[in-house]
């Protein structure tokens, strides 16, 4: 049997990022496939070096309820050796990160697989944290009726009431539709489809000095939130 796992991605800072080279640590404008499933890992206290194909093999998905702000972070790490090994000195590396960013996150696939991963998100192994370890979430990652039977993972992603008071939802627009108010939120779902957009964040193996990653692909949309006074209230229309 199949079903779907919701999770809760927000905090003040957090950072997904897919190209990261030497001194420039990127991030993407939402949670990466390779990051929730490092989440998950320890939640559930699985080591680098043992396999991750059970969660690679979920289908994930997110729903922007608050895009947050695209900032940048200077570090200096002092005393570092150069390729050449011959010398030391003091680099400064520039870290990106979404600041008061908000997303629901989801995951579609084998039921069993779900029920472990809700378990141990509610009581966790190790640390969890939002792309990097000095990055905390504000509100759990579990969510109690996040686990859906049967369900299917575009549904539950429209249908479950946003994570924040909607005065701070990511607005791209409002609008009317069906005679009634709507907000316009952004979603990214993982897809099929080579035609789609790609991103190297699929991964194979977290092992120390043997990281592989894979392309996966993935397609934005956007869905009608209907307007309510209070988040809990709220609910997905379709998609226009």
């Amino acid at each position: 049997m199949r079903g779907v796992l919701l999770m809760a991605c927000a905090g003040p800072m957090q950072s997904w990022g897919t190209r990261s080279r030497f001194q420039e640590r990127d991030t993407e404008r939402e949670p990466t496939k390779s990051g929730v499933v490092g989440m998950l890992c320890a939640a559930l206290g699985r080591d680098r070096s043992e396999p991750v194909g059970d969660l690679t093999a979920l289908k994930m998905g997110v729903r922007v309820d608050r895009e947050g702000v695209l900032r940048k972070d200077f570090q200096t790490a002092k005393d570092v050796i150069v390729a050449s090994g011959k010398s030391w000195e003091d680099l400064i590396s520039s870290r990106y990160y979404l600041a008061d960013a908000a997303f629901l996150v989801g995951l579609e696939g084998d039921l069993a697989t779900l029920r472990l991963l809700h378990a141990a998100l509610a009581k966790p192994r190790w640390h969890l944290f939002l792309g990097r370890k000095s990055y905390l979430p504000s509100i759990p990652p579990f969510l109690g009726d996040g686990l859906l039977e049967g369900a299917d993972l575009e549904s539950a992603l429209r249908s479950y009431p946003l994570l924040v008071p909607e005065g701070r939802t990511s607005v791209q627009e409002k609008g009317t539709a069906s005679g009634g108010n709507y907000l316009r939120l952004r979603l990214v779902v993982e897809s099929y489809s080579p035609t789609s957009e790609s991103r190297k964040d699929q991964p194979v193996s977290f092992a120390e000095g043997g990281r592989v990653f894979h392309d996966r692909y993935l397609e934005t949309s956007f869905i009608n939130i209907e307007s309510s006074n209070d988040a809990g209230g709220a609910a997905c229309s379709s998609p226009s």
